[in-house]
């Protein structure tokens, strides 16, 4: 098996034009997903990264920041807390409602999920817009915990979203 720091990940990332509407160009993460030797590496060079942060648990919202997300806990050797849609998670919540580009959406996390202090990393597989990625930090800054950094395979620079992290830290491995 290669090195995972001599795989260019970018080559496994399909360009989809006029997805899912004309004028898009969707970044598409299966082919890094359905190869096992990319997608280890893309977790074992965010974890690389994150090695010497003081991470106690990754918090990501669904659905694909769960794929990166919960084998990167593994590595790390750190605890996983899923943010899910309203009526997802079987316990007491925190709840945020966000606006997007057509309407409102709702992320929720487990009130114990989270503790006050804890140092966290927030994963997902693509920083876009942010609003996602900026809900999860409220809902972790929201019950006296730290975010660490904010942690991403894919980061759409023209896009914007690292203004809606703020000055917290931010890590991608590509970069568009």
């Amino acid at each position: 098996m290669p090195a995972t720091t001599a795989l260019d990940l970018k080559s496994y990332i399909r360009d989809i034009p006029d997805f899912p509407k004309p004028g898009i160009l969707f970044r598409d993460i299966t082919p890094l997903l359905s190869d096992p030797a990319a997608f280890r590496a893309s977790i074992r060079q965010l974890a690389d990264h994150y090695r010497n942060y003081e991470v106690d648990v990754i918090v990501a919202a669904e659905a694909r920041g769960f794929i990166f997300a919960a084998p990167l806990a593994l590595e790390l050797n750190v605890g996983f807390v899923p943010v899910r849609k309203p009526g997802k998670l079987p316990s007491e919540t925190h709840s945020l409602s966000y606006d997007l580009e057509y309407g409102s959406d709702t992320l929720e996390m487990h009130t114990d999920g989270v503790k006050p202090g804890q140092k966290v990393l927030v994963v997902d597989d693509l920083l876009a817009t942010g609003g996602t990625v900026e809900v999860c930090c409220q809902l972790v800054e929201k019950v006296g915990a730290t975010v660490v950094s904010c942690a991403f395979l894919i980061e759409l620079v023209a896009l914007g979203g690292a203004n809606r992290i703020g000055s917290r830290d931010l890590f991608a491995l590509i970069q568009y």
